[in-house]
């Protein structure tokens, strides 16, 4: 379900980049003066997007050093290299969808293999707020939906308790327990 608004309508163009060899104090100096929670690493020569570093990376570095080892700590030795990637031209549903499968709370924005902005999930609710319940709202229709095909399908289903978590859900009965179909889907 598109909303007709593109990701690169929405996304922040002002970004900041470091360098592979930078150092994780100069990181935490940058972040804070501008207010941010991730940096971009690209060559100081290309555009190319060689990584990305956040908070969860820095604090676990902090976690595994001593305060005198974080000077000798380089970001190329930190970032993440797989990079979750999305297009200018991609809808932010398909951007909303991206962040969730993959996990991110940002995606780099990247055209022809080059960097052109970033796209956070504030970014999207900040455009449309109710497009995040709009979404959820669908997927749930979409659960529902499923559910009933699939109990019509089964005869060993029914509704009820789960003897597992103890949720009123269609129960797919294994033999020993009847079941939800979370539970179902875990074991």
């Amino acid at each position: 379900m598109d909303t007709g608004i593109k990701v690169g309508d929405i996304m922040t163009r002002n970004l900041v980049f470091v360098t592979p060899d930078t150092d994780l104090i100069t990181c935490v100096k940058t972040m804070s003066k501008k207010r941010i929670g991730n940096l971009l690493i690209k060559d100081k020569d290309s555009n190319k997007l060689k990584g990305i570093l956040t908070e969860k990376d820095i604090v676990w570095a902090v976690a595994k050093k001593s305060k005198k080892g974080l000077k000798d700590v380089l970001v190329k030795d930190l970032m993440r290299k797989k990079v979750v990637t999305i297009k200018p031209s991609a809808d932010v549903t398909e951007a909303l969808k991206r962040l969730k499968k993959k996990k991110v709370r940002r995606l780099p924005v990247v055209e022809n293999g080059k960097l052109i902005g970033m796209i956070t999930d504030k970014d999207i609710l900040r455009i449309d707020p109710g497009l995040f319940q709009m979404i959820a709202q669908t997927l749930k229709i979409r659960e529902e939906t499923d559910k009933l095909k699939r109990r019509e399908v089964g005869s060993n289903r029914r509704e009820g308790i789960c003897e597992e978590c103890g949720e009123y859900d269609v129960l797919n009965n294994d033999g020993a327990q009847s079941i939800c179909e979370n539970c179902f889907g875990r074991r």
